[in-house]
């Protein structure tokens, strides 16, 4: 799990499947089958979990935003879009 971007109004975690489970979990516990990136919409104390085709897609955006850095505003309007689907309350993070 790793935080790619933080604000007032979000949060972004890249989880990966590859990553070892942490050392506290027992062995044969919950393991992601794939990548995906979580996103949390602070305003709203709701969360979208991107997966598959989506993560993908997001992906993509985030390589692109590597090659040409969004201003704060940009970056947030992107994640205005996605978090219109966030339909999952934030219980613990």
């Amino acid at each position: 799990m790793r935080t790619l971007y933080d604000s007032e109004s979000f949060v972004v975690v890249h989880m990966r499947a590859e990553m070892p489970p942490d050392p506290g979990t027992p062995q044969g516990g919950p393991q992601l089958a794939r990548h995906g990136f979580e996103i949390v919409d602070k305003r709203s104390g709701k969360e979208v979990y991107l997966d598959g085709l989506w993560a993908e897609m997001f992906q993509q955006r985030i390589a692109a935003w590597q090659e040409k850095t969004p201003t704060q505003e940009e970056v947030e309007n992107t994640l205005e879009g996605y978090a219109t689907l966030a339909q999952n309350p934030v219980v613990l993070h």
